[in-house]
């Protein structure tokens, strides 16, 4: 038996002294609280926060109607919204507990009572609670069971998938090629392959290509001597060579010009790099990760990229999909983006308000995770009270794109289903009956669902 100083508070509402015993010796494992009205019950929870509570809609002094049943709850929830009440209703009476359920309460049971029965749904009760308590534990440490390789925040399966394969290949010493818009995460990504590697005890050296002007890119990538041009007043090591030993990251590679591409090409064929100015081969062992947004194999038929560096650069291609294609993905990162700049920017701001998930949710994000990222912060900053409200975001609010490639009707619905799912269970973070509540459903319906499409509750 659990000791009495740790174990779960139970508050039973039931104005039936013979079903109070009853109920109370029924549930020895619990600390169980007796409240027969509506003051003495909102007094025990006020002073005791039970996490679970029992409700007899039909109390004093209308132990006929509901009325005061619902006052209960009302104030229940008004006082402790995660406390989860089981209704508990008489016979014929499913409208009203039904109603209840609309109101906030966590399940119901009808009269008369079995024992057992009720024992179960109380057990699932305390056990809800406890999961939803892990897992705002974790989120408080930042998005904790959210993260993947390299520190990615995601719960899309799209996204895991991506990341699973880079563990795949981090392992093996072969040129990978991220391929994605701007703003999905790709230096993030890279990063995290080269951790997973055996190289992560060297550098990790990150260089964009489309940011450094065309003259000055070769000597960013390969050094240059003393003297070697006007300015160049002491010999420095080039990107490549300061990633001897460890990982070289190309971002936007589709930006260096033709010239260069032959130089860089002959480094992946020989391994040794001329520095600008130098006449010495340097053999350099550097694993090289590049990324783009720009479509290669356009540029490759037009030849404005070589294919023979394409080849050497895409030994393993990993497509990173939009934000957009991660349903659910925006909503996990806007509430870690407000928990990591409200404590500095605006310390009042605690949430987001519904419309502002919705339109958090429904957005486009053509910018990805950038964009989300600095429209997050700047809805912290004009943020007015404790939540960050539609307006705060600037957001058109536009619909997604239709898709009409679906010809099959299951497989559509199916997907559909999916992705509905995985946005409610991200809105509700992962409460189960406020994920169901967002869908128009019941909870049971719900947990079918989730066991049909085999995804994680």
């Amino acid at each position: 038996m659990t000791d009495a100083g740790t174990k779960e508070t139970l508050l039973i509402v039931e104005d039936d002294p013979g079903l109070q015993a009853q109920l109370k010796w029924a549930y020895d494992d619990y600390r169980v609280l007796i409240a027969g009205d509506h003051d003495s019950a909102i007094e025990l929870l006020r002073a005791e926060e039970p996490a679970v509570v029992t409700l007899d809609l039909g109390l004093p002094p209308d132990p006929d109607g509901t009325r005061e049943g619902f006052r209960v709850l009302q104030a229940i929830l008004a006082n402790k919204p995660d406390t989860k009440v089981i209704v508990v209703s008489g016979h014929g009476e499913r409208a009203s507990a039904l109603a209840a359920i609309a109101s906030g309460a966590w399940d119901f049971y009808q009269k008369p009572i079995d024992i057992e029965e009720l024992g179960l749904i109380v057990r699932r009760a305390f056990h809800v609670r406890e999961l939803e308590v892990e897992n705002a534990r974790l989120a408080s440490q930042g998005a904790g069971d959210h993260r993947v390789l390299g520190g990615m925040i995601t719960g899309a399966p799209e996204m895991v998938k991506v990341a699973r394969t880079i563990e795949r290949v981090a392992g093996l010493d072969v040129s990978v090629m991220l391929l994605g818009a701007s703003g999905t995460g790709k230096e993030l990504l890279a990063r995290g392959l080269h951790e997973a590697s055996g190289r992560r005890d060297g550098a990790f050296v990150a260089i964009n290509c489309a940011a450094i002007p065309e003259n000055l890119l070769e000597s960013e990538l390969f050094g240059h001597e003393k003297g070697a041009f006007t300015g160049a007043v002491k010999t420095t090591e080039g990107k490549i060579e300061l990633a001897h030993g460890g990982t070289l990251f190309l971002d936007e590679v589709g930006d260096i010009p033709l010239p260069l591409q032959v130089k860089l090409l002959r480094f992946l064929q020989e391994r040794t790099i001329e520095r600008i100015g130098g006449r010495k081969a340097i053999a350099v062992d550097t694993r090289i990760v590049c990324a783009t947004h720009r479509d290669l194999d356009a540029m490759i038929a037009e030849g404005s990229f070589r294919d023979d560096l394409y080849y050497r650069l895409a030994e393993m291609v990993v497509k990173i999909p939009a934000l957009a294609e991660r349903p659910g993905d925006a909503v996990l990162l806007a509430r870690h983006f407000l928990h990591q700049y409200a404590p500095a920017m605006n310390p009042s701001v605690r949430g987001f308000a519904l419309d502002a998930l919705q339109a958090i949710d429904e957005g486009r994000w053509p910018g990805n995770v950038r964009e989300l990222e600095n429209r997050i912060k700047r809805a912290v900053i004009m943020a007015d009270g404790k939540l960050v409200m539609r307006e705060d975001l600037d957001l058109s609010g536009n619909e997604g794109d239709s898709d009409e490639s679906w010809l099959n009707l299951r497989a559509a619905r199916e997907a559909a289903d999916r992705v509905a799912i995985r946005r409610a269970m991200m809105q509700s973070e992962g409460n189960i009956s406020s994920a169901a509540k967002l869908l128009g459903i019941s909870r049971p319906t719900l947990y079918d669902l989730l066991k049909q499409y085999r995804m994680q509750a």
